[in-house]
């Protein structure tokens, strides 16, 4: 095999053989795999797509992850970062789009998804006129309310999905404790970045039982052939002005996620300060390649932020040694056995793993409110907003009194409602809030920029905190 300077993978256009950039592009690829298409698993559960729908999807996923870290190692035009980014499916948007198919439909939720990601682009191409007003504290609240909207919809798949005629049965209990007791085993017992592929040991183990257990519907292997093109526009879009507003909202919020996965990359694996054109151009992709993602069926896409934490563990920050990676994605898009395995998964043995990942939301949030700083004006925001967002959401009567776009927006949807309730408590209250004794002098907000504790998919994603990264810049699905 050819040699070359190891340094070159420390630089972002290093010269380094194909053959030696291939293992660092898998490494990177095992690290967000199942994240990447739990989100489409759930959904489409929620939407009642058959397994077959649902593979076909899966497949789309890795199209789409494998397009949206090209296009952000190598932009077109303004769109695209130029950095080490990896991109997939994002767990943010679960909720609302679980909400939005068992209302309306998957194809409404596809319309509000093209939409969406199209407004996020176009923001993200003008972000330096709007981005500091997601301040840190806005992002933190934010991330922790997307960890307590998502542990119902884990506990459901846990009991092996909403509307399962054995919902709650000692199979579907037993394979998603096994899954879960296998996650943390391996969290426990592995060590350095191999502690990053814990879900996947989760779900193969679950698989495994499920196979023994007679519980893995084999149904979709019917007929499959070694090949398949990724469907466009399996589904047509509808149009529901909620839905949209909905998602859009959903979009701020991951644009913040991106701002953040963005600034720790550069400062983690580059060693300096994030430029506005890379910020801006990693939005505008995250948009526009989630408007692309919707034609074929699929969620929104986003930055991953545990492939962050591996870029800080290994400084491999080589667009090559990542482009092969996402050039694996795309490959793999065109064999529909993966979609088929990954299908048949049963939903227990997917709960099992996914219970964990939305718990480290959770916790991720409540360290990046830490990382905000406690400050009197920073512990009013999180009280307000959180209260206020997923309080007000348990009662939906409350909103009765607003007309029926405000209710298909806020009624069910604690995320929307947290961010719209922080962004306007951080412009309106003063910013030299102090009491006796408030632990933050200075108020430290940490200036007015979201790029020190936005969040990413990150831990929500990878089950785990990162060990070289601080948790408020690498705050999944």
């Amino acid at each position: 095999m050819k040699a070359f300077a190891t340094e070159n993978l420390a630089k972002l256009d290093g010269d380094i053989p194909l053959m030696r950039a291939v293992p660092f592009g898998v490494q990177h690829i095992l690290a967000m795999f199942v994240a990447n298409l739990a989100p489409i698993v759930i959904v489409a559960s929620a939407a009642g797509l058959s397994d077959g729908q649902t593979g076909t999807l899966i497949q789309s996923a890795m199209l789409i992850a494998g397009i949206g870290t090209l296009i952000q190692l190598f932009p077109l035009w303004r769109v695209g970062s130029g950095l080490p980014i990896v991109m997939g499916i994002s767990f943010t948007f679960v909720t609302v789009l679980c909400g939005i198919v068992a209302t309306y439909g998957y194809n409404v939720a596809i319309g509000a998804i093209i939409v969406g990601g199209i407004i996020e682009g176009v923001l993200g191409l003008f972000a330096r006129y709007w981005r500091r007003i997601i301040s840190p504290i806005v992002a933190a609240v934010v991330v922790t309310s997307i960890g307590f909207s998502l542990l119902g919809v884990g506990a459901a798949s846990f009991g092996g999905g909403n509307g399962a005629p054995d919902f709650g049965s000692p199979q579907n209990l037993f394979l998603g404790s096994v899954s879960l007791v296998s996650c943390l085993i391996f969290q426990v017992l592995a060590k350095g970045k191999t502690k990053q592929l814990s879900v996947l040991f989760g779900l193969i183990i679950g698989y495994a039982v499920a196979l023994v257990l007679g519980a893995v519907d084999f149904s979709g292997f019917e007929g499959l052939g070694l090949f398949a093109f990724p469907q466009f526009m399996p589904f047509a879009p509808e149009f529901n002005l909620g839905a949209i507003v909905s998602v859009t909202l959903i979009f701020l919020v991951s644009a913040t996620e991106t701002i953040g996965d963005t600034s720790a990359l550069t400062m983690v694996g580059l060693n300096r300060e994030v430029k506005e054109k890379e910020l801006s151009g990693s939005i505008a992709c995250d948009g526009f390649v989630s408007s692309l993602s919707a034609c074929f069926g699929c969620l929104p896409i986003t930055s991953f932020s545990q492939n962050v934490g591996l870029v800080a563990m290994t400084k491999v920050v080589n667009r090559k040694a990542i482009a092969t990676g996402a050039a694996i994605m795309i490959l793999a898009a065109f064999l529909p056995v993966i979609s088929a395995v990954f299908s048949s998964l049963p939903e227990a043995v997917l709960g099992g793993c996914t219970i964990m990942m939305f718990g480290n939301i959770i916790v991720s949030g409540f360290q990046m409110i830490a990382r905000a700083g406690f400050t009197q004006r920073n512990i009013l925001i999180a009280a307000l907003s959180l209260a206020v967002g997923i309080g007000f959401t348990q009662v939906g009567d409350l909103f009765a009194v607003f007309p029926e776009l405000i209710q298909s927006v806020f009624a069910q949807n604690c995320v929307a409602m947290v961010f719209l309730v922080a962004v306007v408590a951080n412009l309106v209250l003063p910013k030299n809030i102090k009491v006796e004794g408030d632990p933050g002098a200075a108020d430290s907000i940490q200036g007015d920029s979201p790029v020190e504790g936005a969040a990413g998919e990150g831990v929500a994603s990878a089950g785990m905190p990162s060990q070289s990264v601080d948790a408020g810049d690498l705050a999944r699905a």
